[in-house]
């Protein structure tokens, strides 16, 4: 008797290089190879059980990554690259299988921003501030219809039930989703959504299923659910999951193989899980005692955080650095109860806001007492000029409705008894103040968000995105003076490197006007996610608006390119990182401040910093005071306090005020 033959890999890579158009073609932009010589297989048996975790720092190609295995990129040889499961297999014995193309067998999920739950109707383009609204528009699909795939405006027919109603009761029934099942798909938060979106992808029943980034922008409390449904699939192997994530994430415990990406996109370590982690284990502690030279492409600071479980009741174990130079995890020093500072006068007053949409309340179902002692229905909150806050809460709790109304974007904003820089959005009789216009409000307030960044045009150069934070809409020109465009010109010299995507330091001229013209040469939408983030971050701040508003603005960025962000919002062109001969990196003054020309200088006592952000590194240091609101309907109050210490520096109080107990 013969032995069963084994069946072919899903896809296979056997000595394969990548490019992202055809190489030796003529185009503008450079064609580098992409991962030389990769050997790499998804193999379709199910026994053992293989998912991989793909990390890798900003711009090291990620996403590029999940795009070949997608059969996207050309393949240098062509047959180097092989998806032969998906052929027709008529073997009598073993049965039959369709034959199946690339695109069905391995289904693509991403959660940067560009890949709308509309399904690429016009929902794309609005605002989502009134996302709880009753329907008003014929491009409101429900959450049925997303998962049907009746997403089209002129479709010829619908589908009223799925080809398999079994399958699709038990997806849906698996990943939580029936109670929301006549939903707009605008009314899903922000881990529903992404729920919504595995879903639809299981749906097509395939084999490998590529996530990218899934845990990204998340609270930790929707975290802690979506893992275990992840790996509820992950024991089953149906689908083989492949997962991508930042240094600084955890890694699921039911991960079997590591893939970690160099920043030129290329393989740094590839294979199971514990064996890559102890080979970065010990390039680490190497380059930390001296005894190795760090490779530029493989920096260290990129591998510090990596390294910690994210297990079913929460993140566990220690990163690589702590691991490797144990004196690191209690070499965190910094100034606890810093003193107030005398502030300014208010800038945003919410005077009991209650924002509920046909009877279902997402903002303020609680009664609070104002500095008075009287007690109002809805948020009691105000800003004033120097302070620094956050905003926490799970997803769905509110966060980013407590945003739009501050920026005028939600309809009820006129409603609401709210005041903004000392003025009302409607006419106050015998105040003798004229109303705030949008555009009033638009000008002193710098915004970066997911909406922001969905509604950004991708036709705009990289200029012309920093020079809009002048303009009264996306598209209008931007108000420039000499003083102005030099701002611009710095902003973009000092992040050159974040946002040129030919930037190489070994070939950077001197003649700065000359150096620029990248900058009116690049596309928004040809930049890289991570890019883009930066660059609406910038456009944020660069006016020195009266109030920065920064909803997740550092999402999607790694450790490096957040800091400089973060030290950049706070102290602009003054301050800058600087790496010491044993590794590690100091903040000293700049030779831009040292010279005395300085065009951005930081936050300023006259503004007000309002952030959102699920993760506490993401925190500027300056935030101190903060609002955690509760979970939707609950009839719990909001908790307002202030932090011992950056939120970055100090978990436990991180964990403090997501009531998770003393932290570590």
């Amino acid at each position: 008797m013969r032995p069963p033959k084994s069946l072919p890999s899903i896809v296979n890579i056997t000595n394969g290089t990548f490019y992202r158009t055809f190489p030796g073609s003529s185009n503008l932009h450079p064609n580098p190879p992409l991962f030389n010589n990769l050997n790499f297989s998804i193999p379709s048996a199910v026994d053992p059980p293989t998912h991989w975790y793909v990390v890798g720092p900003s711009l090291s190609g990620k996403t590029t990554f999940l795009s070949l295995l997608r059969g996207r990129l050309f393949c240098d040889p062509p047959r180097a690259r092989s998806f032969t499961y998906g052929q027709a297999h008529d073997d009598a014995k073993s049965g039959s299988r369709p034959s199946r193309l690339p695109d069905q067998m391995i289904q693509y999920v991403g959660f940067n921003g560009g890949d709308a739950l509309g399904g690429g109707g016009p929902t794309a383009a609005a605002y989502l501030a009134a996302r709880y609204e009753s329907k008003r528009e014929i491009t409101d699909f429900s959450l049925r219809d997303f998962l049907l795939g009746n997403t089209e405006l002129n479709a010829l027919e619908k589908r009223d039930q799925p080809s398999d109603g079994a399958h699709f009761e038990r997806v849906v029934r698996d990943l939580g989703l029936q109670p929301l099942m006549d939903l707009p798909v605008t009314s899903l938060s922000n881990g529903q959504g992404r729920r919504a979106r595995i879903a639809r992808a299981l749906l097509n029943k395939p084999e490998v299923l590529l996530l990218d980034e899934p845990f990204m922008g998340l609270d930790p409390p929707t975290v802690a659910g979506l893992s275990p449904l992840l790996r509820d699939m992950a024991s089953t192997a149906s689908p083989r999951l492949v997962l991508t994530a930042r240094p600084q994430d955890p890694i699921p415990d039911w991960i079997t193989h590591l893939l970690y990406l160099r920043a030129d996109c290329q393989v740094g370590a590839m294979g199971r899980k514990e064996e890559v982690l102890d080979e970065l284990r010990a390039y680490v502690k190497g380059v930390s005692s001296g005894a190795s030279k760090e490779d530029d492409k493989l920096a260290v600071h990129n591998l510090v955080h990596l390294g910690k479980t994210l297990t079913a009741k929460g993140i566990s174990g220690k990163t690589l650095m702590e691991e490797a130079v144990p004196e690191a995890a209690e070499s965190t020093s910094f100034q606890e109860n810093e003193p107030q500072k005398s502030l300014g006068e208010p800038l945003v007053e919410m005077d009991g806001c209650r924002v509920a949409y046909n009877g279902k309340v997402v903002l303020g179902n609680w009664k609070q007492q104002d500095a008075d002692g009287q007690e109002k229905e809805g948020l009691v909150w105000t800003v004033r000029r120097g302070e620094r806050w956050g905003i926490f809460g799970p997803n769905g709790s509110g966060k980013t409705t407590i945003l739009s109304l501050i920026c005028s974007d939600h309809p009820q904003t006129y409603s609401l008894p709210i005041r903004l820089f000392g003025r009302s959005r409607l006419p106050e009789p015998g105040s003798g103040k004229l109303p705030l216009t949008i555009w009033d409000v638009q000008s002193r307030i710098g915004h970066s968000s997911p909406e922001i960044h969905q509604l950004m045009p991708r036709s705009l150069t990289v200029r012309q995105v920093l020079e809009n934070a002048w303009a009264d809409t996306f598209r209008s020109k931007a108000r420039l003076d000499r003083q102005r465009g030099k701002k611009v010109a710095a902003v973009l010299r000092w992040f050159e490197a974040e946002l040129n995507p030919s930037f190489a330091t070994t070939t950077r001229q001197a003649n700065g006007a000359k150096h620029l013209k990248w900058a009116g040469h690049y596309l928004f939408g040809e930049l890289s996610f991570s890019a883009q983030r930066v660059a609406l971050f910038l456009r944020a701040i660069i006016k020195n608006p009266d109030v920065v508003v920064l909803d997740e603005a550092c999402s999607g960025m790694d450790d490096g390119v957040r800091n400089k962000c973060l030290l950049f919002l706070e102290h602009g062109e003054n301050k800058t990182y600087v790496t010491r001969d044993d590794g590690s990196e100091a903040i000293v003054e700049s030779e831009i401040s040292k010279g005395g020309d300085v065009r951005v200088g930081g936050l300023t006592e006259d503004q007000a910093l309002i952030c959102i952000s699920h993760v506490r590194e993401e925190i500027p240091d300056c935030v101190r005071e903060w609002v955690c609101l509760p979970e939707a309907n609950t009839e719990n109050p909001a908790r307002f306090g202030r932090s011992r210490a950056p939120l970055g520096r100090d978990e436990k109080g991180w964990m403090e005020i997501w009531g998770m107990g003393g932290g570590a």
